[in-house]
């Protein structure tokens, strides 16, 4: 009988021992299995607050598309983490998306299981009974340019077109904001009433060279238990004062960095090392003379930036504050940020067979559309008989 009792014992406390305390998202299996061991250890009401954290975190903390991936991505998220880290990261995201909830809140999302089925339930509270959904839109922020952001409230409603009347709702509602037929942003949000006070779409949020025509689309879509109700408004205004436009990205020097060729050591005016042997009986040779006006490599390099030819424009030069050919080019910081270049003038300073100046007025348009004038000095060397660039700088 004590041989028995210890056996009993012993297979209790091994059963705890293999519950995890911890995300294990290795595969779905294993993530639901940990979920639910974790879940297993809490109090009834901790249980719903830690399902609610979950379904915040896989509808609002993760970027992908579809049941599957969301799952997937939430695994990614979360793996390793316990029920206190995942109730804090479900607070900061519920706040970074205007969301009403909270871990220490009562529960306020109904049933949730993000493994589940969503199927209707007798008290489901999703189980919304509407007809349609009508989209509100008003302007709003004027500080004296024009609005800021646009207000976008979404209400569901019945066959006359007056809102319904429900509470303790969670409806998965997306707002989606295209222009000429490109997305341009999502948006998540839970209508918990339909006192949702929807979306503020910022203009500041909308990249300027995106925008066609000063105006926008929008797709709002309100998921309930047994329908997703979608509505769009087409051509609506925006404020073009209040778009995003980046500033141009400083690919240049300011400062001149002189050809060391260039330079003559007034203490050593022949540029011979001292204590070097020369023969006088040798004729020095003198430097390859440069075929090309020196304008002429000014005009590639910028016709070779204007179409992305970087490989091209970077051989053209002989430049150290450009560094490599990977700086150089950089999407950001480099010239791979410009889409065009529109050359105006260029003109020859001063020149002779191993240096030269040339000045060149062209306007450059960055990859976001922002079109800029230039007045920039190119320096010049002669390098086997080619002109290389060797300093840039624009001038103000």
């Amino acid at each position: 009988m004590k041989k028995l009792s210890f056996l009993l014992i012993f297979s209790l406390l091994l059963f705890t021992a293999c519950k995890k305390d911890h995300v294990d998202a290795t595969t779905t299996q294993t993530l639901q299995s940990s979920i639910n061991d974790m879940a297993s250890s809490l109090t009834t009401i901790k249980q719903i607050k830690f399902n609610e954290a979950l379904y915040i975190l896989k509808t609002f903390g993760v970027e992908a598309e579809g049941d599957v991936n969301e799952l997937k991505a939430l695994g990614q998220l979360i793996n390793g983490k316990k029920v206190p880290e995942i109730l804090s990261m479900a607070d900061q995201v519920a706040q970074k998306n205007g969301i009403e909830w909270a871990s220490t809140a009562p529960p306020s999302l109904g049933e949730m299981n993000i493994f589940g089925d969503e199927s209707a339930k007798e008290s489901d509270p999703n189980d919304v009974r509407a007809t349609s959904l009508n989209i509100a839109t008003r302007l709003s922020g004027d500080t004296g340019n024009g609005a800021t952001s646009l207000q976008i409230i979404p209400r569901l409603v019945d066959n006359a077109g007056k809102p319904i009347a429900f509470t303790g709702a969670a409806l998965e509602t997306t707002l989606e904001v295209f222009s000429n037929g490109i997305k341009l942003s999502t948006a998540k949000n839970l209508m918990l009433d339909n006192n949702f006070r929807g979306f503020n779409l910022k203009f500041s949020s909308l990249l300027a060279s995106k925008i066609v025509d000063n105006k926008i689309d929008i797709t709002v879509s309100v998921k309930t238990t047994a329908k997703t109700f979608k509505m769009s408004k087409i051509g609506l205004d925006v404020n073009p004062n209040a778009l995003r436009v980046p500033e141009v990205p400083k690919t240049d020097s300011t400062t001149i960095i002189e050809d060391p060729n260039a330079v003559i050591d007034p203490n050593n005016p022949t540029g011979i090392t001292p204590g070097t042997v020369t023969d006088p009986n040798t004729t020095p040779t003198p430097p390859k003379q440069p075929v090309a006006d020196p304008k002429s490599t000014v005009s590639k390099f910028l016709n070779n930036v204007s179409s992305q030819n970087l490989k091209a424009a970077f051989d053209a030069s002989s430049n150290p504050s450009w560094g490599s050919y990977e700086s150089f080019s950089n999407p950001t910081s480099g010239f791979g940020s410009v889409k065009n270049v529109s050359v105006k003038n260029i003109t020859t300073n001063a020149s002779n067979p191993n240096v030269s100046s040339v000045s060149a007025t062209y306007d450059v348009t960055d990859k976001n559309g922002k079109t800029t004038s230039l007045r920039a000095t190119f320096g010049l060397k002669n390098v086997n008989g080619e002109w290389k660039i060797s300093s840039y700088k624009i001038n103000p």
